[in-house]
């Protein structure tokens, strides 16, 4: 594990990450990975007598730019995350997600679209000052 999954420029991993890469792993730029997030691109058969001989596939994980994954969030094989979105904390992303949504649950569902215009004062950012 480990040889297989690339992270975007100003993402921040915080602890606990377990990522196993069988198949690609992408996470995107800006994104923040919050803690004892998994990252799971195994399959695994169902059926006896095939697990019982250790067989294993994978498929890969997508995540865009600029997402959240709360704390202790799972995403499963196969999956692919848009840009903007964020998952809430414990989720278990089963399925895919689209761009600028807010998802949360087990299975995760979509709850609302996100943009800017969604949040209020308290979540703007403070304004910038200008070096003098």
């Amino acid at each position: 594990y480990g040889d297989n999954i690339t992270v975007g420029e100003g993402t921040f991993v915080n602890y606990g990450l377990v990522a196993l890469d069988v198949a690609r792993i992408s996470i995107g730029a800006h994104c923040q990975i919050g803690p004892n997030v998994q990252l799971l691109t195994p399959i695994h058969p169902l059926e006896p007598t095939p697990r019982a001989c250790s067989l294993e596939a994978a498929d890969p994980i997508t995540i865009g730019d600029n997402v959240w994954l709360g704390g202790g969030v799972i995403v499963c094989p196969g999956v692919t995350i848009g840009d903007d979105c964020v998952i809430g904390a414990g989720s278990v992303v089963t399925r895919d997600v689209p761009a600028s949504s807010l998802a949360v649950g087990n299975p995760a569902r979509v709850l609302r679209q996100l943009d800017d215009s969604t949040f209020g004062p308290r979540h703007q950012h403070p304004p910038q000052e200008t070096p003098q």
